[in-house]
Parts: structure tokens; sequence; C-alpha cells
């Protein structure tokens, strides 16, 4: 009962602390988003910037420099291998994201998983392939490791005070900040990050002609480094389609964009296309998808099957054709339609002294030179240092070749065994750390020539000790040896490129027009903005064309499916569209609003219609205020595939007429007005401008309330005494016109 109450009171305490009034009521302290960001979110942000997710000038992020680093401290440099997990758990020493993470490190590294065109890590077991999504890897209990034999290059250096160490995280080790790589491991293998509010994204390039590379820029500044080393190398293989422009951006700027195609076979007995690499960026999974999505939607139907055949002897995604089918067509049109041909976005954003920063080829280059001539040099100034000490030494111990004796009796007659280093200091003049290394000599070395022999070795010190300071002085020599190292890398590490180059302009590209029917059709354009679009054969066989009541054709026009139409509204815009993109009508339907399918403004309508395969020819666009002007139909050509120009005319004043004009031709023009005069002219009169909002000239003169209201060809308008009206310059006022004097009244625009 006792303890029924006293768990009642302490419930009651607790509910009693939680509803407290001073609680509940305490005012929520308003802070700013900016402060607010700045105390919590920079800081991350920058964690994963610096310490995460960008690589340094040694090539490798932390996760990759603290995996290495653990497996060369344990050994893995040579030797069998070991056990992934037990790597794994000794790198959680340096890093403590866990072993997921670090496995998954580990594997991008690895020669088993071809990531990397020069791969850290030999492997045994399942690592998956970079080139497939669904190839899982096996857990890290059943996979073997051990450092490859390029990573001596990585850790030369790291033991003689190359780079700077630190604390780990919880202060128990230390770690290297970066490796002393003695080559530009940062353009040799692949490196992508992502972090907050940037990323990385580097390419790999050929080992042997990063090396040469390196060497011309050390040289020469100003090297043409393309010629030396002409774009990546990719460890998936495949074919860079060369784009020198391009290359050029990536090399000065480090971003760019780079377009790798698959490489294929044509088995002719077996009627397929067996593709043995594909691009870097994309995979197996990801092809055969897309290609079947493609067979599905009926975009291509000349393949039967898609099959992954890859196995131990690596990569082969087989494509079965139907009999009669275009291999090479079929390919090209994959190509386009499919990741076998893709783009690597090259992002080459590198940590220098823990800023970030985007650099060319070049200025990588130059900031891993200044680097390793940093490290180089603390590496001479080890060795100069342990040089030295050693011949310090040396020079104590020749003080005691003059009288050994002395020195066994010194030691002999000493009663303290702590009074002996002082009393062989007293009687040699010699120092403290002198005096120490001839107080260690073991008995038995106390002679004559064992003495003799050590001191020998001080001629060959003092010799590498002057030649070390020499290097010191002088760059030219400190670049020399980073040369020789440059040249034994390549020697020994380089390989044969894996891309193959082609030149972007001699490769066949798809166009999506050639998948388009192409058959003559009639495009007829109403006031009410109604396009109807009929084949030949229905325009022959069709009786009444129905269109809305008011209505009327006016502009009606025969070409091809695979045309281009330009469409000119009132508001001096300009729509362009594929005549393929509007479905075929029949006479008794309506045909296609362009006001919905164009997107048009409110209250905007057509006025004139345009159809064009190849942009030639001149307009000539007649205004109410009377003047004319006259531009190239190329102006509307675009590379981006706009869909709406605007300001694509002048908006000088209203327009009265529009006209085409093919390349060459110089008909002649009526213009008319509401004074009821005309003017006969050349078009040539009307200058040709290169702009297509140029207000034009004056054609006819403007007084007492003239307008113009058409301008027409001779041809189309029919005159009986054209001569009359003719005028031989402009501006013209024009004369008045005769009774029956045309033949046929031309309808202007109803705008």
């Amino acid at each position: 009962m006792a303890r029924k109450k006293k768990d009642e009171n302490e419930k009651s305490l607790l509910t009693d602390s939680f509803t407290d009034a001073s609680i509940a009521d305490a005012p929520i302290e308003n802070q700013s988003i900016i402060d607010m960001l700045e105390k919590n979110y920079m800081p991350y942000a920058m964690s994963v910037i610096v310490s995460r997710a960008i690589p340094e000038i040694d090539g490798f992020k932390p996760s990759h420099r603290k995996l290495l680093y653990t497996m060369y401290k344990m050994g893995l440099m040579s030797g069998n291998r070991t056990k992934s997990a037990n790597v794994v758990g000794q790198t959680m020493k340096l890093n403590p994201h866990g072993d997921g993470a670090i496995y998954e490190t580990m594997v991008r590294m690895t020669r088993d998983n071809e990531s990397l065109l020069h791969p850290y890590v030999d492997s045994k077991g399942n690592f998956g392939k970079q080139y497939s999504r669904d190839m899982a890897y096996a857990a890290h209990r059943y996979t073997e490791v051990r450092l490859e034999k390029l990573c001596e290059e990585i850790f030369k250096g790291l033991d003689k005070d190359a780079v700077d160490f630190v604390d780990n995280y919880d202060g128990t080790m230390k770690e290297p900040t970066l490796l002393p790589v003695t080559f530009p491991s940062i353009l040799v293998n692949s490196n992508q990050g992502i972090a907050v509010g940037m990323a990385s994204n580097i390419c790999s390039f050929n080992l042997k002609e990063v090396c040469e590379a390196t060497i011309a820029y050390m040289k020469d500044s100003n090297a043409d480094l393309l010629s030396i080393m002409p774009a990546p190398d990719f460890s998936g293989g495949g074919i860079i389609l060369y784009n020198r422009d391009q290359m050029e951006k990536i090399y000065d700027t480090g971003r760019g964009s780079i377009v790798i195609r698959s490489k294929y076979e044509i088995n002719k007995k077996e009627n397929s296309i067996e593709i043995s690499e594909i691009p870097y960026s994309t995979s197996v999974e990801q092809i055969i998808e897309g290609i079947i999505d493609l067979v599905k939607s009926k975009k291509i139907s000349e393949i039967n099957d898609v099959r992954d055949d890859t196995d131990l002897n690596g990569l082969k995604i087989t494509i079965e054709c139907k009999r009669g089918t275009d291999h090479e067509a079929l390919m090209t049109k994959l190509f386009k339609l499919t990741t076998l041909q893709s783009t690597f976005g090259c992002n080459f954003n590198v940590l220098i002294n823990g800023n970030p920063k985007v650099l060319g080829v070049k200025s990588l280059i130059s900031e891993w030179l200044t680097w390793r001539r940093g490290c180089l040099t603390r590496e001479l100034r080890y060795d100069l240092g342990k040089k030295k000490d050693r011949l310090h030494l040396l020079e104590g111990l020749e003080k005691i070749l003059l009288d050994i004796d002395k020195a066994i009796a010194i030691i002999r007659n000493t009663e303290l065994e702590e009074d002996v280093v002082p009393n062989l200091m007293k009687g040699f003049s010699i120092d403290e750390v002198q005096a120490e290394y001839v107080a260690e000599i073991k008995l038995r070395n106390i002679n004559k020539q064992y003495i003799i022999k050590r001191i020998a070795d001080k001629e060959k010190l003092e010799s590498e000790i002057a030649d070390l300071e020499d290097i010191l002085s002088k760059p030219k020599r400190i670049d020399k040896l980073i040369e020789e190292t440059l040249k034994d890398v390549a020697k020994k590490y380089g390989q044969e490129r894996k891309t193959e180059i082609v030149m972007g302009d001699t490769v066949e590209e798809f166009k999506p027009e050639t998948m388009i029917a192409d058959y003559r059709c009639h495009l007829m354009l109403t006031r009410h903005g109604y396009l109807k679009k009929m084949t030949m054969q229905s325009l022959r066989n069709a009786g009444e064309l129905k269109i809305k009541e008011e209505d009327e054709i006016f502009v009606d026009i025969e070409c091809e499916n695979r045309s281009e139409i330009l469409f000119f509204t009132n508001k001096c815009n300009v729509y362009k569209a594929k005549t393929y993109e509007f479905a075929d009508n029949k006479p008794s339907e309506f045909g296609t609003y362009l006001a919905n399918s164009l997107d048009m403004e409110e209250d905007e309508k057509v006025v004139y219609m345009h159809v064009t395969t190849d942009y030639k020819g001149n307009f000539i666009i007649g205004f109410k205020n009377g003047k004319a002007a006259q531009f190239p139909v190329n102006v509307y050509e675009t590379k981006q595939n706009r869909k709406k120009l605007i300001n694509a005319f002048s908006n000088i004043a209203e327009a009265v007429s529009f006209l085409w004009l093919a390349e060459g031709e110089d008909p002649d023009l009526v213009a008319r007005s509401n004074l009821k005069k005309a003017a006969v002219f050349k078009s040539s009169l009307i200058p040709v401008k290169t702009t297509r909002t140029t207000q034009g000239v004056q054609l006819l003169v403007s007084k007492r309330g003239s307008e113009m209201t058409e301008i027409a060809t001779l041809a189309e308008v029919g005159i009986n005494d054209p001569e009359y009206y003719r005028v031989r310059r402009i501006p013209a006022i024009g004369y008045y016109i005769k009774e029956d004097s045309f033949e046929n009244k031309q309808i202007g625009l109803e705008l």
C-alpha cells in the first residue's frame, strides 16, 4: 500500500514537472534565418566540401586516403592478400563512417570493379562491375585485397616528412593530410563527388600521356598539351567523338562536355550487333531498358531481341536484328535515342589549400607541380638533416680514432655510469650527441678497423650533403628530379589508350526527321486561325472543304511533310512548327486551331504562313505607313529549335502584306494605297537588310491621310497598262488607278 502511494506521488511529481506553467509559457527565442544558417548549416556545408566530397591535389578524397594509408600501415604493399573485412575494420580507426561506406569506397578502387583506369587495390573475388547497375559485389568477409604496385608511387616519401600529419578523430593515431604522389593522379583516375552547392566530375587521362604533358609543361608553360594528351582515356574504353574547340575549353577552364560512343561489331552470320564497350557514364541495364522501350513504343522495328551476354571474357550486349536490317543505320539511330552514346560533363573542381577551385588541365598540372616541388623539397631536407646528423656523429668518432686507449681509459676509470658521457665530452672536446654515440659502441667494436671503416663514409657523406644543398638551392635541379620520376612512372606503369579518338565531324549523326514519313501534302490557313493539312490523295478525292461560317481560306500551300512552317502573327511574333507535328485532316474536318496548338497570346492571330526546308529566299513586308522592308528568310533559322520568336518583324506600323521571293528573283510588284493610287516597281528597289526588325524604306509617300493597303506581285494582281503606273525610284507618290485597270481585285490582310 505504501509502495503504491509512493509510485503515485512520483507520477504526480513527473506530471507537474512537464505541465509547469513556467515551462509551458516560456517565450520562444526569435532567431534570424541568416544567423541560423551561419551557425548550423554553414559548418555542415563546409565539412562536406572540405572533408568529404571534393578531391584534393593528390587526387584523393579523405575516404580514399584513409583507406589506402591503412592498407599501407598494414603492410599490404607486398605479401599475400588479406580479407577485405580486416582492412575495413582497421580503417574505422581513421574513418568512423561505418563499414558499409568504407567497403564501397574500396570496391571502386579495385582492379576487378574496373572503375579506375589505374586501380590502386589488387583484388580477388566478386567486386561487381562499374558498367553494371545490378551486378552486386560480394560481402567484405568473402573478398581479399592488397595494394597494387602503383601505390609505391603514392607513398614514396611518406616516411621522410614529405607531407603533414594530423591526429585522427579521437586523437589516438596520426594520419597524413595528403599523400605524396609522384605523378598527377588527380588527372589519371576519374573522380566524382557531390557536395553542398557544388560538385566535382573529373575524367581520367592516360598515365603515359599525363606524365609526358607534365614534363612538356615544366619546360614550356605555353606548350600545346592537346598534341601530347589529346583527350581523356576512360577505363571502359569506347570512342570519343573529338571536338577540338570543346577540348580546348576543358583544358583552359575545366568545364565542358565529351561525347562518348560505344564500340560494336556486326556479326553478319548471326545477323546481330555485338557491343563490347560502352560509355563510362552509363550501364548495361540502362542501355537494354532504353532499347526495349524503343521497340515497345514502335520507334524502332528492326530489332528481334536484345540481351546481356556479359561473361568472364568481359562486357557484351547482343542485339538480334530482323532480316534485311541496315545495321549501320540502326546503330546511328540507337546512338541518338539511347545511352549507347552519352556525354561526360567535366567539372574539374579541386580543393587547393582547402579552397575549392575549378581549374583547367593546364592549371591543374601547374598546381600539382607547385605542390610536388614542396613535397620533394621536404624529402630532400629530411635526407639532408639525417646525413648531417650522421656526419656529426662520424666527426666525433674521428676524434676517438686519435686515441682509442684514452677513450677506454676514461670509460674504465669513471666510477658512475652517468659520468661517462660528460667525461668523454671533456676528454675529446665533443658534444653530448657525439659522446653518447661513442659510449654506445659495443666493446667488440672498439678497435681501429671498425672506426676506420665508419670514418671512411665521411667523405661520401660530405659529397652527398653538398649535392643535396646544391639541389635545394637550384629549382631547376628539383624539376629535373621530378622529370626523371615522371619518365620512370610512365615507363613502369604506362599503358596503351583504351578509348579510341574519332573526329566528330566524320561521324554520321542521326536526324529524327529520317523516322518521319515524307510525302506531299496541302496546307490551308483560314482567317479564323484553322490549319487544314491534307494529303494529295485526300485533296483529289475531296468534295466540299468544310470551314466555319464567315471563315475563308487565305493561304494555300503545297509542301513536304518534313518541311518547317513559319506563322506570322499580328503581335509581331513568329511561331515555328514542323509540318509532321500536325495531324492529317479529312475534307470534312475544320483542322487544327492554331491558337491552342501554338500556345498563342490572347487576341493574337496568324496573318501569314510560309513553308520552307532550307530557309532560302527573302521576305518583303509592307506596312500601313507606306514603308516596306526586305530581309533574308534565314534570319528565322535557329539552332536551338525555338518554337516562338518575339519581335520577329518591325512593329512601327501595322503590316498589310507579306511576300516571299525566291533567290535571284526580281519580280515586278504593285503597291496600292487607300487614296486609290498604285505604283509598279522592281522588288530590287527595296534594299535587303540583314535584321528582321528593320523598318525598311519609304515606298509610297504618306500624306493627307494616305495609307498603303497592299503589296502584291504584278503577275498575281494582273494589270492592263503596267507601264502607266511604273516608278523608277522610291519613295513614289503613285498614280491614280484608272477604271477597270486591274483585272482582279487582290484581297489584302484583314487584321
